[in-house]
C-alpha cells in the first residue's frame, strides 16, 4: 500500500461545503456497549465469519507516513479492545508494516493484543488476522515464502493465520517469481499455517489467473484487497469488483477514506505535512462536489461524512478496513456499521464522485 507520486467552484457553492464540514458531527459515545445491533450480521469470507468492517493497521509501528510512536501503544490496545469488544473481529496487517527497526511491529502489536485481551475469551479467539507477505526480491522460492508465514507467526505469537495474502503481484516486472509465491501460498495453505488465502494489489487479469492457478491445486481465493472508496472507483477496480462477485471472493476496500480525504477534514488551505500533503494538494480542489454530497447525506442521516464514505463500501459488499490510530477515529469507525446507505444515495455519491476532476492515484504495485 505505498504512495506514489481544478478550478475551485462558485463562493455560494464553497459557502455551502463550508457549512456542512463545519458542523458539529453526531459524537459515538464514549462507552462500551453491551451489544450492537449489527453484530450477529458477519459476512462470509472464504471459510471465515467476519465483521462487515474490519481494522487496518499500517499506521501501527509506521513512522515515516503515520508518525508512529511506541508511546502510542497504550491506546493501540483500546483501539483494539474497543473493536473486538464491539463485535469488529477483521484486522488487516503485513509484514512489511513498520519502518526500519520497526519493521513487523504491526504483527507483533496484534499479536500482544490479542494475548492481553481482558474481555471474554470467545471474543479474542474469533479475531481474523489477515496478514500480507511482500513479494521482496529475494523470496524466490515456496520454502522463502513458506519461511515469511512461519516468522508472522512467530512475530503474533499465533498457532495459524487467518488470511494470507500476498502482498502484490511480481507479474510487471519479475515474472518468473510470481509462480514460486504462488506455490508458497498453496503450501502454507495445505500445511495448515493459514486458514484461507488471499491477494492484494492484484488487477483483473492477473486475478482471474491466480484463481484458477489455485482452484486447480485444490486452493479457494479468500479474498482480494485493493484500494476501493468514492475516489477510487474506476474502471479497473470496478472490473475487479465483478469479478470478485463472480466467483464468490471478497473484496477488502483498503483507504476507503482515500487517505483522509474523504473525511472532510481537509481544505486546499489545510493540508496534512508529509507525503500525503503533496498528494491531496493535487486532489482535494477538486472534491467539492462530493464532500458537498458526503455532507448533506451525513446530515441527513445524522452521520458524520467518514461514516457515510465507508457505509458507502459496505452498501457495494466489500468489507472495508478503514485505519486507526487514535480511540476518537476508532469509535467514529463504528457508527459506519449497523445501516446501510439508499440505491438513491450511492448513485448520487457516485454521480459526485464522477465529478472530480482527479481520482486517486493507484497503487504502483496493482497490474492488470
Amino acid at each position: 500500500m505505498s504512495l506514489t507520486m481544478a478550478a475551485t467552484s462558485s463562493s455560494i457553492q464553497n459557502q455551502s461545503i463550508h457549512s456542512l464540514l463545519s458542523s458539529s458531527p453526531i459524537k459515538v459515545p464514549n462507552f462500551k456497549p453491551l451489544f450492537w445491533p449489527w453484530q450477529k450480521k458477519k459476512v462470509k469470507m472464504g471459510p471465515l465469519t467476519v465483521s462487515p468492517m474490519g481494522f487496518g493497521t499500517w499506521a501501527w509501528g509506521n513512522q515515516l507516513l503515520w508518525g508512529y510512536q511506541e508511546s502510542m501503544d497504550d491506546e493501540l490496545q483500546q483501539i483494539f479492545n474497543l473493536a473486538v469488544e464491539n463485535g469488529v473481529n477483521l484486522f488487516d496487517t503485513a509484514d512489511s508494516y513498520g519502518t526500519g527497526k520497526l519493521n513487523g511491529q504491526s504483527e507483533k502489536l496484534l499479536g500482544k493484543f490479542i494475548r492481553e485481551y481482558q474481555g471474554r475469551k470467545q471474543e479474542a479467539d474469533d479475531v481474523v488476522i489477515a496478514t500480507k507477505f511482500a513479494a521482496y526480491p529475494w523470496r524466490l522460492t515456496p520454502g522463502q515464502f513458506v519461511n515469511a508465514c512461519k516468522g508472522s507467526l512467530d512475530r503474533m505469537q499465533i498457532e495459524q493465520i487467518g488470511i494470507g495474502q500476498l502482498h502484490w503481484s511480481t507479474a510487471n516486472y519479475a515474472p518468473l517469481q510470481e509462480k514460486a509465491l504462488w506455490d508458497g501460498l498453496v503450501a502454507m495453505y495445505d500445511k495448515g499455517l493459514v486458514q484461507a488465502v488471499g491477494v492484494s494489489n492484484y488487477g483483473p487479469k492477473q486475478l482471474l489467473k491466480i484463481y484458477e492457478y489455485l482452484q486447480a491445486r485444490g486452493v479457494p481465493l479468500c479474498s482480494a484487497q485493493v484500494q476501493f472508496s468514492l475516489l477510487s472507483m474506476g474502471e479497473d477496480q470496478m472490473e475487479i469488483k465483478t469479478i470478485c462477485d463472480s466467483l464468490g471472493i471478497r473484496l477488502i476496500s483498503y483507504s476507503p477514506l482515500g487517505l483522509g480525504m474523504l473525511t472532510g477534514k481537509y481544505t486546499p488551505s489545510t493540508l496534512p505535512s508529509g507525503p500525503r500533503g503533496l498528494l491531496f494538494k493535487q486532489i482535494i480542489p477538486g472534491l467539492e462536489p462530493l464532500l458537498d454530497s458526503l455532507g448533506k447525506i451525513a446530515q441527513r442521516r445524522r452521520k458524520t461524512i467518514p461514516q457515510v464514505a465507508i457505509n458507502w463500501c459496505i452498501s457495494k459488499g466489500t468489507v472495508p478496513i478503514p485505519g486507526v490510530k487514535t480511540l476518537k477515529q476508532a469509535r467514529e469507525n463504528l457508527g459506519a456499521l449497523g445501516w446501510y446507505l439508499s440505491s438513491d444515495e450511492v448513485l448520487e455519491l457516485e454521480s459526485a464522485a464522477r465529478e472530480s476532476p482527479r481520482k486517486m492515484i493507484q497503487n504502483v504495485f496493482q497490474t492488470r
